[in-house]
């Protein structure tokens, strides 16, 4: 077996941060179980993951060729594929087409509804990397590109969006925001030399951590808004106690002024978060 039959699929995988997935599967699972009130069937499982695989893949792609060049001047992200060479631009764009077919595949397998609106979700991906260019919102825009994961799901197996899917999505929008506000700071440097816009750069750090006890305050309060006008039973609250929990802990691992211990705030925390969420849910549907 050559060495690029071996080491390719495990560059792209290292370039759109396969293990990440963890972030935005687990809630679109939670949109399929809050959205049918049992355990969906072994084929929606099936494709609703295969799209989200499709779309996440995309957007970490298409993210990653439009910022190769100012990854390649920021020391921390500088060893990437792109800007290392590992990867050329030729092979990202094939992903992202490969991607994008299985993202358009797996959707025309669910409800007629997502068939017209799988545009939207390309169309935030595409848009994202240019924000941090021009606004500080730009946090905000990857919490709802992330967000879409609970109401797809929920659209791709009932074909409707009620009040409660908006409530869900708006909740994993503010929590994938919030903690963005923090992965800002280690960035903030470089932002401000290259005249790029972000949380950071705007507020400086007092203005991150209040913004993110916000945005996390917000999204622990939709969870509870979506469950009072849905029939869960009480895996759920706890579920939602939980989350609230686990965002106060990681909350104190990291203060302004000491960032050693972000990354685990960042990445462990809200992998768990996003997780136990599910399992919480899932048992609430199994319990019924």
């Amino acid at each position: 077996m050559t060495e690029t039959a071996v080491g390719l699929p495990r560059r792209f995988a290292a370039l759109v941060k396969l293990e990440h997935t963890v972030f935005a599967l687990p809630f679109a699972y939670v949109g399929m179980l809050l959205a049918l009130g049992e355990v969906p069937t072994a084929a929606e499982w099936f494709w609703v993951t295969v799209a989200m695989v499709g779309a996440r893949t995309l957007a970490m792609g298409l993210n990653r060729l439009i910022d190769a060049e100012v990854d390649a001047r920021n020391p921390r992200t500088a060893a990437r594929e792109l800007p290392a060479g590992l990867l050329s631009r030729a092979q990202v764009v094939a992903l992202c087409a490969v991607a994008l077919s299985v993202f358009v595949l797996a959707v025309f397998q669910l409800d007629p509804l997502v068939r017209w609106l799988w545009p939207v979700p390309v169309v935030l991906f595409v848009v994202y990397p240019y924000l941090k260019r021009v606004t500080w919102l730009c946090h905000l825009w990857l919490g709802v590109s992330l967000g879409l994961a609970p109401m797809g799901a929920w659209a791709a197996l009932t074909g409707e969006l009620p009040w409660q899917a908006w409530a869900v999505g708006a909740a994993v929008a503010l929590w994938v925001a919030g903690f963005d506000l923090f992965y800002s700071l280690f960035d903030a440097e470089h932002d401000r030399r290259e005249g790029l816009e972000s949380w950071a750069v705007r507020f400086g750090e007092q203005g991150v951590f209040v913004g993110a006890r916000l945005h996390h305050l917000g999204a622990v309060g939709l969870l509870a808004l979506a469950g009072i006008g849905l029939d869960v039973g009480p895996a759920y609250w706890l579920g939602v106690g939980a989350v609230a929990a686990l965002l106060g802990y990681e909350h104190s691992l990291v203060r302004p002024g000491d960032f050693r211990r972000l990354d685990a705030a960042f990445f462990t925390v809200n992998g768990v978060i996003s997780v136990i969420f599910f399992a919480f849910v899932l048992l609430d549907s199994i319990v019924g």
